[in-house]
């Protein structure tokens, strides 16, 4: 199942460019944060980034608040918010990223054991394109870190392997303070814990949402517990609980939409019937108009001499270029099928667009057509699968930004608008359209069951075999056309 995403939080990437947020969670820090703040407004930027320094007060009762505002009198680019009370590092951290606007972000203690002048070294993977997310490991050693508690460091190495299990990475530091990220991919993440919780929380959820993630060397000037620490066993015991918490859960995206689209991912079964009901009306050059995150691509990009994935979510093509990137026969690219300015570029270049589960979600579904039919070739095929039934609209179709359900007759006249010759519409999947009226129409659920998905899933070869039999209509139609 692959369609376009629900919008993420924050600016639009035009807004974001060539600006860096460096989120700065702050608790009775008075000795260090005005030289901390300093030091990150001095430290040098890579590839010409501004900064905006964003300071969360998590309800201090020292003259920390004072100092930063002093600092933000001078430095223009710091924002200090408050909390009114005490919540912990996970909620300043939230709060902060409510208020980033940079297309990167990297977490700043308020402290002096990182050194800002390394913001470098974390930003390069990012800015080269290779990561989504960069972790600044104490523990690959590159310069110099004070040796200070080996118990503590022992349980930090035991949350980073524990962390490691769950989420089939092989990081040396799961705990750093130091991690930089693409904003807009965090932003979409729901992250929950309050206090220390949010590091395996950010780390595991990255992991599940298949960030590239790297690590890079970072020089560490610890505190001991006299001079500030604050991190103590209480953490370390609630991390552990975290890590099982989140191991166990599928809360990584903040929409409906996006969801549900991940769920389908582990629907393999069903995705491979898709894939061999279009297989035989593909050609050897194709644009898959809303991949997603490849559940169809994988499917059916061997063996063909050009291969175009797009979609309108920026995650979803990162996602799908460290997918395929090994592929010589493999493109990527931003596509709207709402957006004739995306197809000037693509007119008259493949023989085949596949468009599944997306005309839907086009305001103006005949200018969509249109714009399939000017990327073909004469001769060319389109094979747009679309949802049946206005009657079976419900709130599934609203999560996932549905204008519209479909009879024959009118996705017929809407390719033929365009000008395509349609040569047949198939029926396809009809076992599940009770489930979907069900959830979505009658109990008003907004996103499917992950247990149903699998139970359907694990009996899709049953379903394959008896779905021209079942006597009501489909969940789904497909149309070919073809472009005379």
């Amino acid at each position: 199942m692959t369609m376009p995403a629900s919008p993420t939080t924050g600016n639009s990437n035009t807004n974001r460019s060539a600006l860096l947020s460096i989120l700065v969670p702050l608790y009775n820090e008075e000795e260090f944060v005005g030289e901390l703040l300093q030091r990150v407004c001095d430290a040098p930027l890579p590839g010409g980034l501004r900064r905006e320094v964003i300071v969360v007060d998590d309800g201090s009762t020292d003259t920390s608040v004072d100092l930063v505002q002093m600092m933000a009198a001078k430095h223009r680019e710091i924002l200090l918010i408050r909390h009114e009370r005490n919540q912990g590092k996970g909620a300043a951290i939230r709060t902060a990223l409510q208020h980033a606007q940079g297309e990167f972000s990297i977490i700043q203690d308020a402290d002096l054991e990182y050194n800002p002048c390394e913001y470098g070294k974390l930003l390069k993977p990012l800015l080269d394109g290779r990561a989504d997310a960069v972790f600044g490991s104490r523990f690959v050693v590159s310069g110099e870190r004070r040796v200070l508690y080996f118990w503590h460091a022992l349980a930090n190495s035991f949350l980073t392997t524990a962390c490691n299990i769950v989420s089939d990475l092989n990081l040396t530091d799961m705990e750093t303070c130091y991690k930089a990220f693409r904003t807009a991919l965090v932003q979409s993440i729901p992250l929950r814990s309050n206090r220390f919780g949010i590091e395996p929380e950010l780390t595991i959820k990255l992991a599940k949402r298949e960030a590239r993630i790297y690590e890079v060397p970072v020089s560490y000037h610890g505190r001991t517990y006299a001079e500030g620490k604050k991190i103590g066993l209480r953490d370390a015991f609630a991390a552990v609980a975290v890590i099982l918490r989140y191991w166990l859960s599928s809360d990584i995206y903040r929409h409906a939409g996006p969801e549900i689209l991940e769920a389908f991912s582990g629907a393999v079964r069903f995705n491979q019937w898709m894939a061999d009901t279009i297989r035989p009306y593909t050609g050897e050059s194709i644009l898959e108009i809303g991949s997603g995150i490849g559940n169809l691509t994988r499917q059916l990009i061997a063996r063909r001499k050009r291969y175009v994935a797009s979609d309108i979510d920026q995650h979803h093509l990162d996602r799908l270029q460290a997918r395929f990137h090994h592929r010589p026969n493999f493109e990527c690219r931003l596509c709207d099928l709402g957006n004739p300015d995306h197809f000037n570029e693509l007119e008259n270049s493949v023989d085949t667009v596949i468009c599944l589960n997306v005309l839907e979600h086009v305001a103006d579904d005949h200018l969509g057509a249109r714009n399939i039919f000017r990327t073909l070739l004469p001769g060319g095929r389109a094979i747009v699968l679309v949802p049946q039934g206005q009657w079976a609209y419900g709130k599934i179709d609203e999560a996932l930004g549905h204008y519209r359900r479909y009879s024959h007759q009118q996705l017929r006249e809407c390719m033929q608008g365009a000008g395509f010759t349609v040569e047949r519409i198939l029926d396809f999947n009809r076992i599940s359209l009770p489930g979907w009226y069900l959830n979505g129409k009658i109990l008003g659920r907004a996103t499917v069951s992950p247990f149903q998905l699998k139970f359907f899933d694990r009996l899709v070869w049953l379903w394959r075999i008896i779905d021209a039999a079942i006597p009501w209509g489909p969940t789904s139609i497909i149309v070919i056309a073809r472009k005379p």
